[in-house]
């Protein structure tokens, strides 16, 4: 008897909600269209340093409860409006998850966080939240993990992430060439720059590469390649990479590969020797360099809950309300505090960048 030849090891196969279903089932209004494009030509104008201000990507390690996430949204937008002369505030809003072995793997996976995989339910519950967040006036920010979800959620998206463990991914590079907001390549997790280099110039490249259309088709896609890909600093296994030296060093290979210097810092990670009460001294570091007179560092990514700390999901039902279930991340006060304390200090410096 002939053996089996086709999905051997699958149990079984659900069909996924198309992507353009998804958008007209929650469709973005033209006032968030306008959101959504203001903030990606605010964040492309800092990284062509046409806008002074600082970047700062801050939010949870990853969303867990669309609830707390809306509170926190609501009290970002607020103060994202107070300091908005000195610092472009984008929300991070992180709903995939790489995992080394395994592990919860992100609210569209696993939204219930018990294993059942309700993908297509979580894609739903992602993008409703988008939605409500962009209501409120927030430009968002991602990691661009999964090929395929970008056409289920980008159109919502002003600045997205690749990973430490995805950036050497040819399948990323290529997908990033595509993306339609700025992309941030993060160092490679032995805290090497060559993965990132080389990630930013494939992404600025023209590419071809197998995808799904909104429709939900496999399709060709052909690129102009991004030209808003650039280098984030996030640490790796030597330590962190965030002081003085470590950023002229990364100017010289940046300028040495013919790429812009143009760099965020993740305080978070291994920058901070993965504690998150160590990532208000990364920043603070990264302050003082600029009122130094640095001018490559343009932006900087903070991970920040609504209560600090982090919690496992051993008891989903007891699970503390706004508090991490990833990374460890500083809470509201502590957030809010850093800030203000960088718009304060920072707002004469970032006015002064690029004029004799």
């Amino acid at each position: 008897m002939l053996q089996k030849l086709n999905n051997v090891n699958v149990l079984r196969h659900e069909v996924l909600t198309k992507p353009d279903a998804l958008k007209a089932a929650l469709p973005a209004s033209e006032s968030i269209q306008e959101v959504v494009s203001a903030g990606r030509q605010a964040v492309n104008r800092i990284l062509t340093r046409e806008d002074p201000r600082l970047l700062v990507v801050v939010g949870p390690c990853s969303i867990h409860d669309p609830e707390a996430a809306r509170e926190y949204g609501r009290r970002l937008a607020a103060l994202a409006r107070e300091l908005e002369d000195s610092l472009l505030l984008v929300m991070r809003v992180y709903f995939e998850k790489p995992r080394t072995s395994i592990g919860w793997k992100g609210l569209i996976n696993d939204p219930h966080l018990d294993g059942t995989f309700r993908i297509d339910e979580g894609l739903h519950l992602a993008r409703q939240l988008l939605l409500d967040l962009s209501g409120l006036g927030l430009p968002l920010a991602t990691e661009a993990l999964d090929p395929i979800t970008p056409q289920y959620l980008q159109d919502l998206i002003s600045w997205s992430a690749i990973g430490a463990r995805t950036t050497e991914s040819q399948t990323h590079r290529e997908m990033a060439s595509g993306l339609s907001c700025a992309v941030g390549f993060k160092n490679g997790t032995d805290g090497s720059l060559d993965s990132a280099l080389n990630a930013i110039k494939a992404a600025a490249t023209a590419q071809s590469f197998l995808g799904i259309s909104e429709a939900g088709e496999v399709a060709i896609y052909h690129t102009r390649g991004n030209a808003h890909a650039h280098l984030v600093l996030r640490g790796g296994h030597g330590g962190p990479n965030y002081e003085p030296e470590h950023i002229a060093h990364t100017e010289a290979a940046l300028e040495a590969s013919g790429i812009a210097p143009t760099l965020v810092v993740d305080c978070s990670h291994a920058n901070s020797n993965k504690d998150y009460r160590r990532q208000s001294e990364v920043a603070n570091s990264v302050k003082d360099q600029i009122l130094a007179g640095n001018e490559s560092i343009v932006g900087v990514m903070l991970e920040s809950h609504l209560n600090a700390g982090q919690q496992a999901m051993a008891e989903k039902d007891r699970l503390a309300y706004g508090v991490s279930v990833t990374d460890g991340c500083i809470g509201w006060e502590e957030t809010e505090a850093l800030l203000r304390s960088l718009s304060e200090n920072l707002g004469p410096q970032l006015l002064l960048r690029g004029k004799p």
